[in-house]
């Protein structure tokens, strides 16, 4: 039997065992497509049965290119970087993996961001190496007693949030989501609220939505506009959810207090992104789902998927069911 392929788009992990591995009953070959190649243009000559991909775009031309492909893993949870249109008019399973268990990771990303503005800790550590000391009151830090948390979004990563905000003092929860049901609000020791009245109220709100065309700049300059001027902002979501030319405005007329933000709409940044330049916002690169062991689980959870199509059956995580 002629080995098949597996094509990587984006490659950004350490190596591949772990999807040689899972396939190696099917003498799968891993090739990774490098960020600075013509993707369609490698994946014709490829030709491979199988794409697995991080945050990068697959577009109709390159799914096109791939004539035997068979299934699209995404590595995580989003998959609005992947042409489903396009995938789903051939026929080509288009699977995620939102079940890797990043779910303290991604939580423990947020409470760190929050801490880490709310006690301006990158600027006390800038100021002390520069030879500056007993700042104190020159930089108020908000109090979090009767403290209020926003959560826009509340599946699993969501309901963890919550728990560790109420761990470290915050009073209360509120909480804006759809598909949130009474009986789970009230285990959670959630309240149920609008996006106008959880803007206005929170003291911290934090983004755990999945982005959609309907959850685009959920938080708009309108929005933003209703927050505390003390109120912090936290995103360890999608960067779509936000408006950030709109945030960055806020943030620079001290409209709000802080931001800590780990993804963004377009990826990576550009030197002249806004948010680079403004204010007490800390920043970090998309890491908030990383550790060692997410890495592990996520890779050999992606390559199931594609092992499971290759032996004839439906991904367990099919996002673009016919």
């Amino acid at each position: 039997m002629s080995a098949i392929t597996i094509a990587i788009l984006e490659p950004g992990y350490r190596d591949y065992a772990a999807e040689g591995e899972v396939l190696s009953a099917h003498d799968a070959r891993i090739v990774p497509v490098s960020a600075d190649e013509d993707a369609a243009s490698s994946l014709k000559q490829l030709d491979p049965v199988a794409l697995l991909v991080r945050e990068r775009p697959v577009t109709a031309s390159e799914i096109d290119s791939c004539p035997n492909l068979k299934v699209i893993v995404r590595y995580g949870v989003g998959v609005d970087n992947i042409d489903l249109a396009a995938a789903s008019a051939r026929r080509i399973h288009v699977a995620n993996v939102p079940d890797y268990g990043a779910e303290n990771e991604v939580s423990e990303h947020a409470l760190a961001l929050y801490l880490a503005v709310q006690r301006r800790i990158p600027s006390r550590d800038r100021e002390v190496r520069e030879g500056r000391w007993g700042v104190g009151q020159e930089a108020p830090v908000p109090n979090r007693e009767n403290a209020v948390l926003g959560l826009i979004g509340c599946g699993k990563i969501g309901l963890e949030v919550a728990r560790k905000f109420r761990a470290i003092g915050f009073a209360s929860v509120l909480g804006y989501d759809p598909y949130l049901d009474a009986d789970t609000a009230k285990t959670h020791g959630i309240q149920i609220a609008d996006l106008d009245t959880l803007c206005s109220e929170a003291d911290v709100v934090s983004l755990h939505t999945p982005y959609t065309a309907e959850t685009r700049h959920i938080l708009d300059r309108e929005k933003l506009g209703r927050m505390k001027p003390q109120s912090i902002l936290i995103n360890v979501s999608r960067g779509g959810l936000v408006d950030e030319t709109a945030l960055a405005d806020c943030l620079a007329k001290n409209r709000i207090f802080g931001a800590g933000i780990d993804v963004f709409e377009h990826e990576p940044l550009d030197s002249a992104h806004p948010l680079l330049g403004t204010p007490n916002t800390v920043l970090s690169d998309h890491t908030a789902w990383y550790s060692e062991r997410t890495v592990s689980v996520l890779q050999r959870n992606a390559a199931h998927e594609v092992e499971r199509v290759l032996r004839g059956e439906k991904p367990r995580n099919w996002v673009n069911p016919w």
